[in-house]
C-alpha cells in the first residue's frame, strides 16, 4: 500500500470518527458506525494480521508474566518448606514480609504507568523485567528477616512496574487489537498466573526432594528454580550455578527489548500495509479521536481514572485479587491444614490440580468473551463459584469438601484479571485514558494483594474463618458490582440512542470534540 493510499484510509477513518457515522461511499474505506463495527476490511487480511501479532507479541509477554507470578507463588511454597524457621520468623512476620512487597508495589505502580506512557512500554517493560530478574535472584541469598524485607521492597518496585507495564501492555495490546479481541489476548497471558502456581508447586516438590543445589538447600532451591528452569539436576556444580544464574529472566528481558513495539506504526516486523491496517482499525474504534495514539493530556488521564466503568472494575479487581493473591500466598498452608499428615513435598503436589483447573477456565472465559463480545456475563457466571468455594470452607473441616472448595475458588477467581482490565479498556475513548484506566484497575487490584497478606493469620488456623468470610463477602460484592455495572451501561446506551448527548457537538471545535470522550453522542458502552 502506497503512502497516499495509507493516508486516504487513515484520513477517512478520522473523518468518520469525528464527524459522521455512516458507511463511506468509496469501496475499501474503513468507517465507523454507532455500533463501533468496522466495515470494508478484508477478513482474510485482518485474520492474517491478527495471527502475526499473536505469534510475535503474546509469547514474550506471557513468559514475563509467568516469571512474575512464579515468584509470588514461590513465597507460599517456601513458607511450608522452612522459610520462616531459617530466617527466624514468627507470629505475623510472614504477613509483614508480604505487605512490604505490596507496599512498594502499590506506591510505584501508577507513577510507573505514566512513565510507561511517556517512554513507551516497548522499552520500559524490558528494563523493569531485567531489574525484576536481578532482585528475584537476590532472594536466594538472604540470611536474615531484615534482608528478606529489603529484597521484597526492591522486588515490589520492579514488579510494580512490570505488571502495570504489562497491564499498560494491555493498553498497548489495545493498540493492536480491537476491543472485542482484547479480552481473550489478556486471558492468554493472565492464564500464566494459575499456571505459575501449578508450575511452582510441581517444581517446588521436585526441588525439595534434592538435598542441595550447589551450596543451597531446602526452600532456597525453590527460588533458584526460576533461574534454572529445566536444568536443576545439573546445577549441583557451583561453577555452572554461577554461570547460569539470572540468565532466564534477564535473557527474556533482553529479547523483549528487540521484539516489543510501542505502536503499530513503528513496528518493524509489520509491512507498511499491515501497519496502516493495524492503525486504521484501532483509530476507527476511538470515538471522536483523530489519531490512534493521542498525546498525554491530564484531562484525559482524569477521564480514564474517574470513568464509572474504571471505578467499578477497579473495586471488583480489588476483591478478586485479594482472593487470587491469597490463593498464591496461602494455598499450600491451607492444604497442610486439610492434610496435616502429608509431607512438605506432598503438600506442594496437592496445590497443583486446582491451579490447572483455574488456568483452563481463564482461557475458556477469555475465549467465550471474545466470541460473544461479552465481559459482564462471564463475571456474573464466575463469581458464584468463588462464593460457593468459601461457603464450603466455612461450613466444614472435612478434608474432601475443603479440597473440593479449592477447585471452586480457582474456577471462578482467576478469570477476573483479564475480564476486569478488558472491560475497563473497552470503555474509555483514547489511548491515554486507557492507560490511566488500566493503571487504576491494577492499582486497586494490588491493594487487594496487600490485603491478602493479612486475611489468613496464624491465630485463625486451621479454620481461618475471618479470611474465608472476608473472601465470601468480597466475591458476593463482585457479583453485585458486575451486575450493577452491566445494568448501568445498558441504560446509558439507551439514553444516548434517544439523543440525550447530541448537544455536546454543537458549536465545538474538533479539539473540543476529541476531548469529549465517553460524552460523545456516538459513544456506546461495551459490556
Amino acid at each position: 500500500m502506497s503512502k497516499p493510499e495509507q493516508a486516504d484510509v487513515v484520513g477517512d477513518v478520522e473523518k468518520a470518527s469525528v464527524h459522521n457515522f455512516e458507511d463511506a461511499a468509496t469501496p475499501g474505506v474503513i468507517v465507523k458506525e454507532d455500533s463501533h463495527a468496522l466495515h470494508g476490511i478484508d477478513p482474510k487480511k485482518e485474520t492474517a494480521l491478527r495471527r502475526k501479532i499473536d505469534l510475535r507479541i503474546m509469547p514474550i509477554i506471557s513468559l514475563i508474566y509467568l516469571f512474575c507470578f512464579i515468584d509470588r507463588a514461590n513465597i507460599g511454597n517456601a513458607r511450608v518448606a522452612g522459610l520462616e524457621a531459617d530466617l527466624g520468623m514468627s507470629g505475623l512476620d510472614y504477613s509483614v514480609l508480604l505487605a512490604c512487597f505490596y507496599a512498594t508495589y502499590t506506591a510505584f505502580e501508577f507513577p510507573l504507568q505514566m512513565i510507561n506512557k511517556w517512554i513507551g512500554p516497548g522499552k520500559m517493560i524490558p528494563i523493569l523485567a531485567f531489574l525484576f530478574g536481578i532482585f528475584s535472584l537476590c532472594m536466594t541469598f538472604v540470611e536474615s528477616y531484615g534482608s528478606a524485607i529489603a529484597v521484597r521492597l526492591l522486588l515490589g518496585i520492579a514488579e510494580g512496574g512490570v505488571f502495570p507495564g504489562l497491564a499498560y501492555f494491555e493498553s498497548l495490546l489495545s493498540r493492536f487489537y480491537r476491543k472485542d479481541e482484547l479480552g481473550f489476548r489478556l486471558s492468554c497471558y493472565i492464564v500464566c498466573a494459575p499456571l505459575a502456581g501449578a508450575f511452582g508447586g510441581l517444581l517446588a516438590s521436585g526441588l525439595l526432594s534434592i538435598d542441595n543445589i550447589g551450596a543451597y538447600s531446602g526452600w532456597r532451591n525453590i527460588f533458584l528454580v526460576r533461574l534454572h528452569s529445566g536444568h536443576f539436576p545439573l546445577a549441583r556444580s557451583d561453577e555452572l550455578f554461577r554461570q547460569v544464574e539470572g540468565v532466564i529472566t534477564c535473557g527474556i528481558a533482553i529479547i523483549s527489548w528487540f521484539i516489543l513495539p510501542d505502536r503499530p506504526e513503528v513496528c518493524k516486523w509489520l509491512s507498511p500495509e499491515e501497519r496502516a491496517l493495524a492503525e486504521a482499525r484501532i483509530k476507527a474504534e476511538n470515538v471522536g479521536q483523530s489519531t490512534a495514539i493521542d498525546s498525554m493530556h491530564w484531562q484525559t488521564v482524569k477521564d480514564g481514572v474517574w470513568n464509572p466503568t474504571t471505578m467499578v472494575c477497579a473495586l471488583i479487581f480489588l476483591f478478586n485479587n485479594t482472593t487470587v493473591q491469597g490463593v498464591g500466598f496461602f494455598l499450600p498452608t491451607i492444604i497442610r491444614t486439610i492434610y496435616p499428615g502429608k509431607t512438605a513435598i506432598q503438600v506442594q503436589l496437592f496445590s497443583v490440580p486446582s491451579y490447572v483447573v483455574g488456568a483452563f477456565t481463564t482461557l475458556l472465559t477469555g475465549y467465550l468473551s471474545f466470541k460473544t463480545k461479552k465481559r459482564g456475563l462471564y463475571m456474573l457466571l464466575s463469581a458464584p463459584f468463588v462464593c460457593v468455594g468459601y461457603i464450603m470452607y466455612l461450613a466444614t473441616m472435612d478434608a474432601q469438601v475443603r479440597f473440593a472448595a479449592s477447585f471452586m475458588v480457582a474456577i471462578g477467581a482467576f478469570s477476573f484479571g483479564a475480564l476486569c482490565n478488558a472491560w475497563a479498556a473497552a470503555n474509555v475513548a483514547s489511548d491515554t485514558a486507557r492507560a490511566a484506566a488500566i493503571g487504576t484497575v491494577v492499582a486497586f487490584g494490588n491493594c487487594g494483594g496487600l490485603i491478602a497478606g493479612w486475611t489468613f493469620l496464624p491465630k485463625d488456623g486451621p479454620e481461618y474463618v475471618p479470611g474465608n468470610a472476608f473472601n465470601l463477602a468480597g466475591s458476593t460484592t463482585m457479583f453485585i458490582l458486575a451486575g450493577g455495572l452491566w445494568w448501568w451501561q445498558a441504560k446509558e446506551n439507551r439514553a444516548k440512542e434517544r439523543g440525550r448527548d447530541d448537544h455536546y457537538l454543537e458549536g465545538r471545535t474538533e479539539e473540543e470534540i476529541r476531548m469529549l470522550g465517553t460524552r460523545h453522542p456516538a459513544w456506546r458502552y461495551s459490556y
